[in-house]
């Protein structure tokens, strides 16, 4: 019998999560420092205008990440449920299904992005100066958009069995070697934003290779061939309905993203703009471990549900939120007491530091506890429960967020548009903790003990 690589049966739950939470939030890291990187190469050695340019692309960065999540988050439940259950079978034809999928979708849209990226990017707030950037910028991440989903969707379907160290060499091999070719593309060939795409491409396309390579050989507990890759549809239902959220959450960043940058064009022109984007990439930096414990409280709480062990499900949980709480809140005190530090990494024109420093102070209040809402949207996935997932991830970016980015600048204006994200914060933070302690309670009335 196939078993997963760390024991999510019976070991430690805080044991577990840093077994398995530690090397994905090293990848993490490395993932948000590359971020972090690129917009300073790009800023310092290109300008404002290219960091403009990437924030313009973001929306469709989130629709790339959104495909790989769709099809990722879903399978991953389902896997770690069928292993818990010990039907490895039906994890194998899930993961079929996944890759599958996701190749067919990430082609479609790759071709359609090509068809129509101007008029795209000037939906997402490409200003005549900026396009350029943009459009440039664009066209090599378009050519090369499979590799991104393929490989977020494949480092799912390691990590649901339990392998976090794979998913931590895939991540940094590609993050690794856009680090090293950033510089030379972007600076020494004077290949501008242009090389950063083309050094972004072909890294996640050396990912997809390890990862590849990881289960032709037999690595992975769970087999990839060409007899699992038929498509099933109640097997995709089930994978889009649970990874729905996630990419419901991704595509209401796109949206939000489009109106976010609409209203910075209005309302403070290209610095608002490229001051947005250094506030991103901050924030990402900060939010990467989050992500990283939470992602390795998915294949824990998944595996267990699936053995009908509710006491470590219920304890996965109460030391997720302590640990994601006291990492956000660290991140953010760096931001509150550093601000024009860190905004004058990415740049030395001393207005976009300014903007840029007032938009981290603003935007970073509610930090510490946004880990709740993180923690409550990943529980309901792992547990399958795909309705409350997705009303979590479109509560705060739609119903929140848009209204939000329409009304606040109105009336206190670049300042309001800052202002979006610690008012839908504190509200989104307010409803996730009540269904995740009424969830809780569900739980515990279930709770029996297990049958040794």
């Amino acid at each position: 019998m196939r078993k997963p690589k760390a024991d999510l049966a019976n070991e430690r739950i805080p044991k577990l999560i840093l077994q398995l939470g530690l090397p994905a939030t090293v990848a993490m890291l490395v993932n948000a420092l590359y971020n972090l990187v690129d917009t300073i190469f790009l800023g310092r050695w290109v300008g404002s205008e290219a960091i403009a340019a990437l924030t313009v692309a973001m929306p469709l960065q989130n629709l790339m990440t959104g495909i790989g999540l769709l099809t990722g988050v879903g399978a991953a439940s389902m896997i770690s449920r069928s292993l818990g259950e010990n039907r490895v079978d039906r994890a194998d034809l899930i993961a079929g299904n996944a890759f599958l999928s996701v190749g067919i979708l990430g082609t479609a849209l790759a071709v359609i992005g090509l068809l129509f990226m101007d008029p795209i990017l000037r939906l997402f707030g490409a200003s005549t100066s900026i396009l350029p950037y943009a459009r440039e910028y664009m066209r090599y991440i378009f050519i090369g958009w499979i590799y991104v989903p393929m490989v977020m969707s494949a480092n799912n379907i390691v990590r649901s069995e339990g392998d976090a160290k794979t998913s931590m060499k895939a991540m940094l091999i590609g993050t690794g070697l856009n680090l090293v070719l950033d510089p030379i593309m972007i600076y020494l060939l004077d290949m501008g934003i242009r090389g950063a795409a083309i050094a972004t491409i072909f890294s996640q396309f050396c990912a997809f290779l390890y990862l590849l390579n990881y289960f032709l050989r037999g690595k992975s507990m769970v087999k990839i061939s060409l007899e699992y890759m038929k498509l099933k549809w109640y097997i995709m239902w089930e994978m889009y309905a649970i990874g729905m959220s996630s990419f419901a959450r991704q595509l209401a960043a796109s949206g939000v993203g489009i109106i976010m940058n609409q209203a910075l064009v209005v309302y403070g022109g290209d610095i608002a703009l490229a001051a947005f984007g250094i506030m991103f990439r901050v924030h990402m930096f900060i939010f990467m471990p989050l992500f990283g414990v939470v992602q390795a409280m998915q294949p824990i709480l998944g595996f267990n549900y699936g053995a009908r062990n509710f006491k470590r499900v219920k304890e996965s949980i109460l030391y997720s939120t302590i640990i994601v709480s006291a990492a956000a809140t660290l991140g953010t005190m760096l931001i509150l007491f550093f601000p024009q530090i860190l905004a004058g990494i990415f740049t030395k024109e001393a207005t976009l530091i300014q903007e840029g420093s007032r938009a981290l102070r603003v935007a970073s209040i509610f930090i510490p506890i946004v880990g709740i809402q993180i923690i409550s949207s990943v529980v309901f996935q792992a547990l399958g429960k795909a309705g409350p997932a997705l009303f979590l991830a479109l509560f705060r970016q739609i119903i929140l967020t848009i209204p939000m980015v329409l009304i606040l600048p109105r009336f206190f204006g670049l300042t309001g548009v800052w202002m979006v994200y610690p008012c839908s914060d504190i509200i989104a933070v307010a409803v996730s903790a009540y269904m995740l302690l009424r969830e809780i309670k569900v739980l515990e009335k279930e709770l029996s003990p297990v049958v040794v």
